[in-house]
């Protein structure tokens, strides 16, 4: 598949099979992620990526942090809570670096991050793979940070959720860029 038949048909799966991917497979994503463009070349990207008991140590870490919040909460809220890291069979999650030099702009290691995210994204649909991009309150969950070795003031761009789509269907069109663009000649 080329880049732009790449990125006109890449959508959000949320739904895919519970099939393990293969380690190789994952470092593919990996890669991709790592070549996206960064300022000063910082590489201001952490992958995490969590699969099998990963994934069910995440779930529990964020209950934890929700009935810590809400303590009233019935267990059913807390089981839903858990089992959101096993949506997919793996999960990545993208944290930001901070900028360690003055010349090195906070929001330039956001968007390169971003774009990491949005590489692996890219390169998981032309794999043959779905994958949906989630932020939410997990992201800047505190708890969530720690057990992730991330810092309390770290951003994390994203988790993304990667795996074997369960269906593999059409989408319809994406609105065209026209009522998003100026020309001015």
């Amino acid at each position: 598949m080329d880049i732009l038949e790449t990125i006109k048909t890449r959508h959000s799966v949320g739904k895919v099979k519970g099939d393990a991917l293969p380690r190789d497979l994952i470092e593919k994503l990996l890669d991709a992620g790592n070549n996206a463009p960064n300022h000063h070349k910082v590489r201001p990207w952490r992958f995490v990526v969590l699969t099998g008991g990963g994934r069910n140590k995440l779930g529990d870490v964020m209950a934890a942090s929700l009935s810590a919040r809400q303590p009233d909460l019935p267990p059913e809220g807390l089981d839903k809570t858990r089992g959101l890291p096993l949506r997919a069979p793996v999960v990545i999650a993208v944290g930001v670096d901070k900028p360690t030099e003055t010349r090195i702009i906070e929001m330039e290691n956001h968007a390169a991050a971003s774009a990491a995210c949005q590489n692996i994204l890219l390169a998981a649909h032309a794999l043959g793979l779905g994958a949906i991009w989630r932020t939410g309150e997990w992201a800047r969950d505190a708890k969530v940070k720690e057990f992730l070795g991330f810092a309390e003031d770290q951003h994390i761009a994203g988790f993304l959720y990667i795996g074997y789509p369960e269906v593999v269907g059409e989408y319809p069109p994406r609105p065209s860029f026209e009522d998003r663009t100026i020309w001015m000649e």
